[in-house]
């Protein structure tokens, strides 16, 4: 119930809702109404191919967050975590032809086995250990797709066939986009509610401090390893888009650069929070769309300067943004974002 100094309360189930007021549940409905209608009234395909990269990735950093921001456990694979999910859901539909509406989730759950079996070495071995045991998954796995032979497609990579539900095939930005707006609310969900439960809560522990969670009574090699399940499970999906969506996968699409990349904008939108996630991805595709745009722009601006200079730019504003935010705000965008919730619930009386 909405009250002049802020939001008060009467139970716990309104407590702990997500949507609390009258007011967010009119603003939801009317965010919905707009996603729905907006890629056949207002969005090109140029704007709709952004959103639909930007939402992929929001997925990808979620699934990241339930092992770093959640867990406090360092994964330096997740790319190719992203592409066993890609793979998978191609393999599944070409060579033994199941439908998209079984191979979609078979990635996820491939990706979440083999996430779980890099994870095994977190009962031993954290910090820098663990991101060095993590970072030989992303070679092993892309080393096994660049030679797997017709399998994985020697060193073209495959083609991928479009999805579909039944005869309804995603053939347009239009279609994919409400798709992916779907798969996105649906994701959130499931990560918002797994933070606020019991799984969520062993998580922090564990996080915060995994001797004090261990005398407790919280298994932390089953909750770390669950961990990994869970974000590998979020990769795999993100990859079955990524790869439904340019219907071309190849070993090179799932880089080491992206998984180092998806840590820096995880901590620039803000670890450990639901919301950082959603900052960081709108952040990250943002600055790669304004690098493509700006280095035409450079190369004519100085031409008498290679245009291979201008190739690295990309690297150094990611850098610079990532710096920035370690030095100046550690907890992220989300950490703002958190203060201006804070002021406007109790406004006027934000004092």
């Amino acid at each position: 119930m909405w009250r002049p100094s802020g939001i008060f309360n009467k139970s716990y189930i309104e407590d702990r809702a997500v949507i609390r007021t009258r007011g967010q549940w009119t603003a939801l409905i009317l965010f919905l109404l707009v996603i729905t209608f907006f890629p056949f009234f207002f969005g090109n395909n140029y704007i709709l191919s952004i959103i639909i990269l930007t939402i992929i990735t929001i997925i990808t950093l979620q699934g990241l967050n339930f092992i770093l921001g959640f867990t406090g456990q360092i994964s330096v694979g997740h790319s190719a975590f992203m592409a066993i999910g890609a793979y998978t859901a191609t393999i599944l539909m070409t060579r033994l032809h199941f439908p998209f509406v079984l191979s979609f989730p078979c990635a996820g759950l491939c990706a979440a086995l083999v996430g779980m079996i890099f994870g095994l070495p977190s009962l031993r071995i954290k910090g820098f250990y663990l991101a060095l045991a993590t970072l030989a998954a992303q070679y092993l796995i892309n080393w096994y797709l660049l030679h797997g032979g017709n399998f994985t497609g020697h060193l073209y990579g495959l083609s991928v066939p479009r999805a579909g539900i039944g005869s309804f095939v995603l053939g347009s930005d239009q279609t994919y986009f409400l798709f992916a707006m779907f798969m996105l609310f649906l994701m959130a969900y499931f990560a918002k509610n797994i933070e606020r439960s019991k799984i969520g809560r062993a998580f922090i522990a564990v996080r915060d401090n995994d001797l004090a969670a261990e005398i407790m009574g919280i298994n932390i090699f089953k909750y770390k390893l669950l961990a990994f399940f869970i974000g590998s499970f979020y990769a795999g999906i993100a990859g079955a888009m990524w790869a439904h969506y340019f219907l071309r996968i190849h070993p090179d699409h799932f880089s080491l650069m992206d998984s180092i990349w998806y840590l820096g904008f995880l901590v620039v939108g803000g670890i450990g929070s639901a919301m950082g996630p959603v900052f960081g991805a709108i952040v990250y595709i943002g600055l790669k769309e304004l690098v493509s745009l700006i280095t035409p722009f450079l190369g004519s601006l100085f031409p008498g300067i290679h245009t291979n200079i201008f190739s690295g730019l990309a690297l150094i504003i990611y850098s610079l943004v990532v710096m920035v935010f370690l030095l100046f705000e550690p907890r992220g965008i989300n950490r703002q974002f958190a203060l201006f919730k804070a002021y406007y619930r109790l406004w006027p009386f934000a004092y």
